[in-house]
């Protein structure tokens, strides 16, 4: 080790730095889930809070068949709403990675970040009403037929389309989708498109080589996307509260409405560990994927280094022989 890594070492501010960083996450992220943990084994008290007594009650609560039912909704909104995404974010992030015009899209992509989300799930909120954009197209194709073309004079019924969960996965598809197609695009970016080329050389179909070729080699992408898109949509409260009924009842409002109606703090709190460690195993998922696709390229790249080290090295022996 050199006299100038060692002054560098004793002159590395970096641990300084990190310090407000680390005051920051234990202070407003690891207290506040230490705390709800915490609650999560304390008695309910009647008037609202917690007693300091150690229990078990919320966690054997939650494996009732009621609170059951509502976490199968959870998941199955969550399920659907994610794979539509996905499914939505794929070409489109083949496509952006494809155009010419990269920066302009991704612009396209982001500005829904720049609207408050309310404002968002307010807008959704006018086009699905009964007075919305989507039943006056309904009213007026009504007309036409009913009334020019049948002449039965029969009245337009508005379609019920809020307060479903057809509402809450549709208004969650277009809340997430930006977070679905940024990963998408960043790993289709990367990918070495003379792969397809020799896929389709060797005979296989467009789409069989985008399944067998591309999907597999974007895969860190498709997994970020899946985890950005499921634990926000799992744990959503705005959406399923503005635009949801009483058939997309989910855990974000169920949370909320135990700790402000019920007042049942211990309960909220263990659901809030469970919602909490989902997303925990679905990060360490995601990075344990991440960690053993750059393995396989550190390996691809070491075996394509030695075979070109091979070839040269016979290309050399063969032009020494040939000199001799």
């Amino acid at each position: 080790m050199t006299d100038k890594s060692v002054k560098y070492k004793k002159a590395n501010p970096g641990p300084v730095y990190a310090w407000p960083m680390g005051l920051w996450f234990s202070v407003f992220f690891a207290a506040p889930l230490l705390i709800i943990v915490v609650y999560s084994f304390l008695k309910r008290d009647v008037y609202g809070g917690v007693v300091r007594e150690f229990s078990l009650k919320a966690y054997s609560q939650m494996f009732t068949p009621a609170y059951g039912m509502i976490f199968l909704r959870t998941l199955w909104i969550a399920v659907i709403s994610t794979a539509v995404t996905i499914a939505i974010a794929l070409p489109c992030g083949y496509a952006m990675a494809k155009s010419r015009h990269q920066t302009l899209l991704l612009i396209l992509v982001i500005i829904p970040f720049l609207t408050n989300s309310l404002i968002r799930i307010f807008a959704w909120m006018t086009i699905l009403g009964d007075n919305g954009m989507l039943n006056s197209i309904l009213r007026g194709i009504h007309s036409v037929v009913h009334g020019k073309i049948l002449h039965d004079g029969i009245p337009f019924v508005p379609h019920k389309f809020m307060f479903t969960q057809t509402a809450v996965i549709l208004v969650s598809i277009y809340m997430y989708l930006p977070y679905a197609i940024l990963p998408v695009f960043t790993a289709v970016d990367r990918f070495d498109f003379t792969l397809l080329e020799a896929a389709r050389d060797l005979g296989s179909t467009k789409i069989k080589s985008m399944f067998l070729v591309l999907i597999p080699n974007i895969r860190s992408g498709i997994i970020s996307a899946l985890i950005f898109t499921f634990i926000p949509i799992f744990g959503s409260y705005t959406v399923p509260q503005m635009v949801g009924g009483k058939d997309s009842y989910m855990l974000g409002t169920l949370v909320v409405d135990q700790v402000q109606k019920v007042r049942n703090w211990p309960l909220a709190s263990a659901f809030s560990v469970m919602i909490t460690l989902l997303s925990m195993l679905a990060i360490l998922w995601m990075l344990v994927s991440n960690k053993k696709e750059a393995d396989l390229k550190k390996v691809s790249s070491k075996e394509d280094t030695n075979s070109t080290g091979t070839a040269r090295i016979f290309a050399k022996s063969l032009a020494e022989g040939a000199a001799k």
